[in-house]
């Protein structure tokens, strides 16, 4: 909201510029009186006048309107001094102008009308009567003086009085328009901050909106874009372009929209494996009419419904898990004894399946449990590269693979922010997954690291099937597993736990990564904050 200082100053300037306009207008008229003046005869035009007179009076309204304007450029003068000033001067040289010219006979007294109609509109109504009051006191004097001293008829003060009363008249008639100037330009002011406000308070929403908001108009041009609907759509944030162009999909069921063929309970499969729920809002604006389309991410929501449903799951199995822990400790107890004793083949298939089991829940159970681990991050500051060899000897040692079956492609890319208990679980989960699905053969699974657009980017590449795409829409899904023996946490874990730390994990294939024509899965891990960049290059295997 700005000061009552702030809206005057903006006021202040338009009343200058118009007092500028008034003596453009001044300093046109004194040119045309020197100009007949020079040029015609004062007798033949008025009738019974003094040229010499005139001309003198003439070549001084020029003076005066010339140091108005002199001194408007210095503003040397407060603005309502500046315009008494000149108009007085305009009433004075104006009644000599008249009195040389032959009295109220001549006409020049109307002139006055004019200076005092700018003045009353220039000065916005003020002192507007008072100028009319002086002007009719200049004509009157000037016509009794002509009366007593001159030629001029008693009769013609008829004549001056219908003159003053023009001048009030005019004068109060600018004093009603400047007033209604005034207060318009005052609603104008008010009227355009609420819009202003409007219009912040209208981008702010829409910026911080968790849907998209397109606003398209009647001849399918998109007028405005928020910036989810550009990211839930893979464009960038732009208006005045063709709806049908650049969203074909969402153009099909605007057009279904448009026939009232369309469902609002349909969803809209967009790039990306996301899905998306459109809500169409008609804008009618007189014979115009536009829409409002919100597109409402579906993933958004199910992720919300399923950290609700995590956060009950992990309490529940907080409290259950010791419970839970102590059965399933002396079920397997019993089982190895069972094992340990001489028994048929059948017997040992059942107590191999009731210690495969056994071992399940206890891993479901621990999985659960580490959702709890996303608000306790300790953060470190550590090179990456160093941390991933400690991390390959030890992953090749426990799964007893091949030292060449893990390759670590490091490229030097200095520090990263993370919490290293995290990190490991994370690899951990990856690096199981591409082992359970690769062909564990020399180079199956690849850790590389690279620096793109200042941030640190690390792939977990493996040479399996891959994921298929009807898949990878709920491939970090909690409890979505493709695997017999699977818990589906895994993936969601990692996914969490990267958050936690500020940075992304995402799915890609690796013929997309990779410039090798084979197939395989690649889950990228892009870190946040980092520092210490320190070029190179290595391979270690």
């Amino acid at each position: 909201m700005r000061t009552r200082a702030e809206l005057a100053e903006p006021m202040s300037a338009d009343f200058w510029r118009s007092l500028g306009y008034f003596n453009l207008y001044r300093l046109g008229l004194v040119g045309i009186i020197v100009f007949v003046a020079l040029t015609f005869d004062v007798n033949t035009l008025f009738g019974e006048a003094n040229g010499r007179l005139f001309l003198l009076v003439g070549l001084f309204y020029a003076g005066i309107v010339w140091l108005s304007i002199y001194s408007l450029r210095l503003r040397s003068l407060e603005f309502s001094w500046q315009l008494t000033v000149q108009v007085c001067g305009d009433i004075v040289a104006l009644m000599l102008l008249a009195h040389a010219g032959g009295g109220i006979q001549s006409s020049v007294g109307l002139l006055l009308m004019v200076t005092l109609a700018v003045a009353g509109i220039v000065s916005r109504g003020k002192m507007t009567l008072f100028y009319a009051a002086l002007a009719s006191i200049a004509a009157l004097l000037e016509h009794s003086y002509s009366v007593l001293y001159g030629s001029a008829q008693v009769a013609h003060y008829v004549q001056v009085g219908l003159l003053c009363l023009a001048y009030f008249a005019v004068a109060g008639l600018a004093h009603k328009l400047a007033r209604y100037a005034l207060e318009s330009q005052r609603l104008a002011q008010r009227r355009a901050r609420d819009l202003i406000g409007m219009a912040e308070a209208n981008r702010l929403v829409m910026r911080d909106m968790q849907d998209g908001v397109l606003v398209v108009d009647e001849h399918g041009v998109i007028m405005q874009m928020n910036p989810c609907a550009a990211r839930l759509l893979h464009s960038a944030e732009a208006s005045s372009c063709r709806f049908a162009t650049s969203f074909p999909r969402l153009y099909e069921q605007y057009r279904l929209w448009q026939t009232g063929e369309f469902s609002a309970s349909a969803t809209l499969q967009l790039d990306g494996g996301l899905q998306a729920k459109l809500r169409f809002v008609a804008v009618e604006r007189g014979a115009a009419q536009g829409v409002v389309i919100f597109v409402e991410d579906m993933q958004h929501i199910k992720a919300e419904a399923q950290q609700i449903k995590l956060a009950a799951l992990g309490r529940l199995t907080a409290n259950l898990a010791h419970e839970v822990r102590n059965p399933l400790s002396v079920i397997s107890y019993a089982t190895e004894l069972m094992q340990e004793e001489q028994g048929d083949a059948r017997q040992d298939r059942l107590l191999h399946l009731i210690q495969e089991n056994t071992h399940r829940i206890n891993q479901i159970i621990q999985d659960v449990m580490q959702l709890n681990r996303r608000d306790r991050v300790q953060t470190e500051i550590f090179d990456l590269v160093s941390r991933l060899q400690v991390f390959v000897d030890e992953f090749n040692q426990v799964e007893r693979i091949a030292p060449d079956v893990l390759v670590l492609q490091a490229q030097q890319t200095g520090m990263v922010a993370f919490d290293p208990g995290h990190l490991r679980q994370v690899l951990w989960n990856l690096c199981r997954n591409g082992l359970r699905y690769g062909r564990r053969l020399p180079g199956s699974l690849v850790l590389a690291t690279e620096l793109e657009h200042g941030r640190v980017i690390l792939d977990v590449q493996d040479d399996g099937p891959g994921v298929i795409e009807i898949n990878r829409a709920k491939l970090f899904e909690p409890f979505f597993t493709t695997a017999e023996a699977g818990t589906g946490l895994g993936l969601y874990v990692a996914r969490e736990l990267c958050e936690a730390n500020g940075a992304l994990l995402e799915y890609h294939d690796r013929q997309a990564v990779t410039s090798e024509r084979q197939s395989g899965a690649c889950f990228r891990i892009t870190f946040g904050e980092k520092s210490g960049e320190t070029p190179g290059y290595e391979h270690v295997g």
